[in-house]
């Protein structure tokens, strides 16, 4: 549950393509809510999203575009994700709205430190950062997914410390970008006329 709406935050179609590879190989035992993710065709669809989005993201700038798109999608589905791997603890509709709840807010916490440190990382004109940090994203994704499967109590203290992480890092990331806003925006401006005096006899 927590593991869904974690992972959607950062890359959906990856998360979806973990849950759904290893529901559909017997790695894991999905809730009946999520045996949709087995599904060939949703798989696909979320392979091809998932090859549109590795390149989109490793191009700065369209991967802060991508992103705020995304923001209306991540955050969404991540909650509905969670909200269905609730079902499997039968806790009823109880369950489900607090999954929904845990799995909204997880999905907000990654997509925004998402965001807002690729945003970051954007200001610098090399790739190679860009490119570092897409791909280790993935790979949070995949290692992540895996280790809530099958490590549960690993990925909770793991999840706790990424919290944490965000609760410190954000606030200083939108500071940094404001001040690099203000940088830009100064390029930008007109300069102001200086007056002149004449001196007259």
């Amino acid at each position: 549950m927590l593991g869904a709406g974690w992972a959607s935050g950062l890359n959906l179609y990856a998360a979806v393509l973990v849950l759904g590879w290893m529901g559909a190989s017997g790695q894991a035992d999905l809730p009946p809510s999520l045996d949709i993710l087995s599904n060939p065709l949703v798989m696909g669809a979320a392979g091809l999203m998932f090859v549109v989005e590795f390149f989109a993201d490793k191009v700065p700038g369209l991967d802060s575009l991508w992103d705020a798109i995304h923001t209306f999608i991540r955050i969404p589905a991540g909650a509905l994700m969670a909200a269905g791997a609730a079902q499997g603890l039968d806790m009823g509709a109880v369950g489900e709205l607090i999954g929904l709840i845990l799995g909204g807010g997880l999905a907000t916490t990654s997509h925004v430190s998402k965001a807002s440190t690729r945003a970051l990382i954007n200001t610098s004109p090399e790739p190679v950062t860009n490119w570092t940090a897409s791909v280790t994203e993935d790979a949070a994704v995949v290692g992540g997914l895996w280790t809530a499967l099958n490590y549960p109590w690993l990925f909770v203290l793991l999840l706790i410390l990424f919290i944490l992480l965000a609760i410190w890092l954000v606030p200083k990331t939108w500071r940094l970008l404001k001040a690099a806003g203000k940088t830009v925006f100064s390029w930008f401006r007109k300069p102001q006329p200086t007056e002149t005096t004449e001196n007259t006899d």
